[in-house]
C-alpha cells in the first residue's frame, strides 16, 4: 500500500480514501454484521482518557460518526449534527477513526501471498489469463480548488480538480494495492512510473508464478490487466489489441480482457456506492480534507 503525499506525508483526504478502502476490505458486504469487530478492533486506538474538564465520547460514539460521514458523504455540518457533536469534534473523530483503522487493520490491502495468491491466480485463470495477478486503474477524488499551491495541476480531464488513486484488485473485487499521491492532470502512466508497485514489480518483487508459455512466443511468471492507456512496452501489463480492423482471434481477446479487466471498474462502482463521500467534492483545502 502506497499512500505518501507529495511531501512525504499524507494529506488528509489521501488518509481518508485509504480508510474507506480498508473499511471497505474489512466490512465486505455486510457493515452491520462487522460494525461491532470494527468497535473492537479500533477501540484501544480511538478510546480517550477521562479528564477533570469532561468525558470523552464513547468509542462506539466516534466510530459510528465517522462510518456515517463516510457512507452518507454528508457534510460535517449536517452530520455532527444529526450525532449531537460539535464540528471541531468531528473533525477529530474521523482523524482519530482514520488513524485506527490503518493501525488495526495494517495488512488489509496488501499483495496475495499463499493460499489467496493461488486463488487469485486460479480464478484468472479459469477466465483465459494464465498467471494474472490482478486488474489495475485509475480513479479521481475529487477536491474543491487548491488553495496555496498551482490548482491547474490539480484540474483533470473532466474539467474538475481531483486527486489521482491507483488501485491493483482481483476478481473478488479485493483491493490489493493502492497508490494515492498524484494530482488529477496527471496521466496514469506517470503515477504508475512513481509507485512502489512499479518498483517493486521491476525488481521482481511482485510476479513469482511458475512460467507460463502465452501465444507468440511469450513466456511470463505474472503480470495485471490494464486499458489501452498503459504502455504497450510494459511488459507486466497486458491491454486488449484495440483498434477497428481486428482478425477474430483479436477481437475474441479483447472481449475476454475487456471482461476480465471490468473487475476494477465495478471495484470502483462498489466503493462509491458504498463510501458516498467519494462522489461528493471536497469543499476545502488540501491540509484541511476531509
Amino acid at each position: 500500500m502506497d499512500v505518501r503525499g507529495s511531501q512525504h506525508r499524507l494529506r488528509e483526504e489521501e488518509i481518508d480514501a485509504v480508510a474507506m478502502a480498508v473499511t471497505a476490505v474489512v466490512v465486505g458486504g455486510s457493515p452491520r454484521v462487522r460494525q461491532s469487530q470494527i468497535v473492537a478492533a479500533c477501540a484501544a486506538y480511538v478510546e480517550k482518557k477521562v479528564t477533570h474538564y469532561r468525558m470523552p465520547l464513547p468509542v462506539e460514539h466516534v466510530i459510528a460518526f465517522a462510518l456515517y460521514r463516510w457512507a452518507s458523504g454528508e457534510t460535517y455540518e449536517s452530520g455532527t449534527s444529526a450525532f449531537g457533536i460539535g464540528r471541531a469534534i468531528g473533525l477529530q473523530a474521523v482523524h482519530d477513526v482514520t488513524s485506527a483503522l490503518l493501525q488495526a487493520y495494517p495488512d488489509a490491502i496488501k499483495w496475495p501471498v499463499g493460499r489467496r495468491r493461488a486463488q487469485i491466480l486460479r480464478a484468472f485463470r479459469d477466465k483465459g489469463f494464465l498467471n494474472c495477478f490482478g486488474a489495475i486503474d485509475c480513479t479521481h477524488i475529487y477536491i474543491d480548488k487548491p488553495a496555496d499551491t498551482p490548482s491547474h495541476n490539480y484540474y483533470d480531464h473532466k474539467q474538475k480538480f481531483s486527486v489521482q488513486a491507483q488501485v491493483v484488485v482481483d476478481l473478488d473485487l479485493r483491493i490489493l494495492d493502492v497508490h494515492i499521491r498524484y494530482p488529477g492532470s496527471v496521466h496514469d502512466v506517470r503515477v504508475l512510473h512513481n509507485s512502489q508497485l512499479w518498483r517493486r514489480a521491476e525488481a521482481g518483487e511482485l510476479f513469482d508464478a511458475p512460467p507460463e508459455n502465452l501465444p507468440h512466443g511469450v513466456v511470463t511468471r505474472g503480470y495485471l490487466l490494464g486499458d489501452n492507456g498503459y504502455p504497450v512496452a510494459c511488459p507486466w501489463i497486458v491491454q486488449p489489441y484495440g483498434g477497428i480492423d481486428q482478425d477474430p482471434d483479436e477481437e475474441r481477446f479483447d472481449t475476454r480482457q475487456k471482461v476480465a479487466w471490468g473487475c476494477v471498474e465495478r471495484a470502483f462502482g462498489r466503493l462509491k456506492c458504498m463510501w458516498r463521500l467519494f462522489l461528493r467534492t471536497h469543499k476545502t483545502n488540501l491540509e484541511t480534507l476531509p
